[in-house]
C-alpha cells in the first residue's frame, strides 16, 4: 500500500490529540477522542444505538436508515480496511455519528481508497473513538437508546445539549434520505418482470438485488399510486428507512392505493409501512435490533436463519384481519415477517440483501419474482 498521505496524517494527529466526550440524555459521560468532521460549536447530537456487525462498518455507516442516530460498534476495532466506493449503500452517509473502541487510522486492504476519518471528515460526519464501547452498549441494552451528545466542547457545554438532544420518535426522516428523482436499473432483461421501488431510504444493495430479477425502477417517496401504476408495473417494492413509521407523510396514503392492484414485497420501514396500510401498528423496541447475527424462523419452512437486521421499530398485527405471520425473532420473539392471504403482498422486517451480513435470506427476492409471475396477466 501507498505511503499514507500528508493530509491523513494531519487528520491522524489532530484526532489522537484531541479530547472528546459523549453525554447521554440521562448524564451518563463517556471519554474519548474525536476523530472525522467536527461540528463548529463543538457538539453533536442524535439518538445513540449500538450495531452488532464484525465487519461491514462502511456499509452500515453508509445506510441512509440510520439517519438521525449515533453509530456505536460493538466490535473493538473499526477501520482496519478503509473504504472504497464500491461498498458505499448511499450517495453519501446520513448518520449523526460514529463511536468506535480502537480506530486503526492506518487502513490495509488493497480495495481500500481512503482512510475511515478521512471519509468521514469528507462527509460531515464527526466520530469519537477510545470510547469504552462495551459499557456504552451495555448501558443502552439496559436502558434503552436514548438521545446524547458528543464532541470537543467542554463537559458543562456538552451536558447542558444533552439535557435538549432529541431521539427518532415522532420524527420523519424519509423525506431527507429519499432521491430527488426517479432513476432505473436493467439487470435482467430476460424475466421481462418490470418492479417500481419506491424510495423510503433503499440501499444500493437492495436496488441490486432486486436487479437479479427484473428491470428496477426507483422512485421517491413522494410518488403517488396513480403515478406508479401509470408506470406499469408487475411488482411495487417498499424500502427500507429511517425514524418512526407512524410519522412518515404520503407513503402510508400510496400504499393503501396499491393494495390489491399490484404484487407488493416491503423490507424493514417498507415491511412497517405496509402493515400500518392494512390496520396494524407500530411501536418503538427499547434498544432496537442492529446487527449481522439475529436468528429468524421461518414459520412456512421452520428453518431459522442468521439474519442482518437495522430497526428501532416493530409491528404490531394484532387484530388485523386476512394476515398470516411468517417470522418470529427468536431473540425477543418479536414479529419478523407476514403476508397478506387474500392479496399478492407480504414483508419482513430484517435485510434479505445483507449489506452486510450473512445470505440466508435473500431467497425472499425469490418469492417477490414468483409472486410477480402468478400474478402476471
Amino acid at each position: 500500500m501507498s505511503e499514507i498521505s500528508a493530509t491523513e496524517r494531519s487528520r491522524e494527529q489532530r484526532s489522537a490529540n484531541e479530547p472528546a466526550a459523549i453525554v447521554l440524555a440521562d448524564g451518563t459521560v463517556f471519554e474519548g477522542e474525536a476523530f472525522g468532521a467536527r461540528p463548529a460549536d463543538g457538539v453533536a447530537q442524535g439518538e445513540f444505538v449500538f450495531n452488532t456487525v464484525m465487519s461491514g462498518y462502511q456499509e452500515v455507516i453508509s445506510d441512509p436508515s440510520y439517519a438521525g442516530q449515533v453509530i456505536t460498534f460493538t466490535y473493538p476495532h473499526i477501520g482496519n480496511v478503509g473504504t472504497n466506493g464500491t461498498d458505499n449503500e448511499s450517495l453519501r452517509p446520513f448518520c449523526n455519528g460514529v463511536v468506535v473502541r480502537d480506530l486503526a487510522r492506518r487502513p490495509s486492504n488493497w480495495r481500500a481508497q481512503e482512510d475511515l476519518p478521512s471519509f468521514l471528515d469528507r462527509h460531515g460526519i464527526p466520530g469519537i473513538a477510545g470510547v469504552d464501547t462495551r459499557r456504552l452498549t451495555r448501558h443502552l441494552r439496559d436502558h434503552g437508546s436514548m438521545a446524547g451528545v458528543f464532541g470537543t466542547a467542554d463537559l458543562a457545554t456538552l451536558t447542558q445539549a444533552a439535557k435538549t438532544a432529541h431521539d427518532t420518535t415522532g420524527r420523519d426522516f424519509v423525506a431527507q434520505v429519499t432521491t430527488d428523482g426517479a432513476y432505473s436499473v436493467d439487470e435482467d432483461g430476460d424475466s421481462g418482470r418490470r418492479i417500481v421501488a419506491i424510495d423510503l431510504g433503499i440501499k444500493t444493495t437492495i436496488v441490486r438485488s432486486l436487479s437479479n430479477y427484473g428491470s428496477v425502477h426507483v422512485v421517491p417517496a413522494t410518488t403517488t399510486a396513480d403515478e406508479i401504476m401509470a408506470l406499469e408495473p408487475d411488482g411495487v417494492f417498499l424500502s427500507n428507512g429511517p425514524g418512526d413509521p407512524a410519522a412518515v407523510q404520503s407513503a402510508p396514503e400510496t400504499i393503501k392505493g396499491l393494495l390489491g392492484r399490484v404484487p407488493i414485497f416491503g423490507i424493514c420501514m417498507g415491511h412497517q409501512l405496509l402493515a400500518q396500510a392494512l390496520g396494524g401498528k407500530t411501536f418503538k423496541l427499547p434498544f432496537g435490533h442492529h446487527g449481522g447475527n439475529h436468528p429468524v424462523r421461518d414459520l412456512t419452512t421452520g428453518k431459522i436463519e442468521i439474519t442482518s437486521q437495522n430497526h428501532n421499530y416493530c409491528v404490531d398485527l394484532d387484530g388485523v384481519p386476512g394476515i398470516e405471520i411468517t417470522h418470529v425473532n427468536l431473540n425477543d420473539g418479536t414479529l419478523e415477517g407476514f403476508r397478506c392471504s387474500d392479496i399478492p403482498a407480504f414483508a419482513v422486517q430484517h435485510h434479505p440483501e445483507a449489506g452486510p451480513g450473512p445470505h440466508e435470506s435473500s431467497y425472499l427476492f425469490g418469492r417477490f419474482a414468483d409472486l410477480i409471475d402468478s400474478n402476471r396477466k
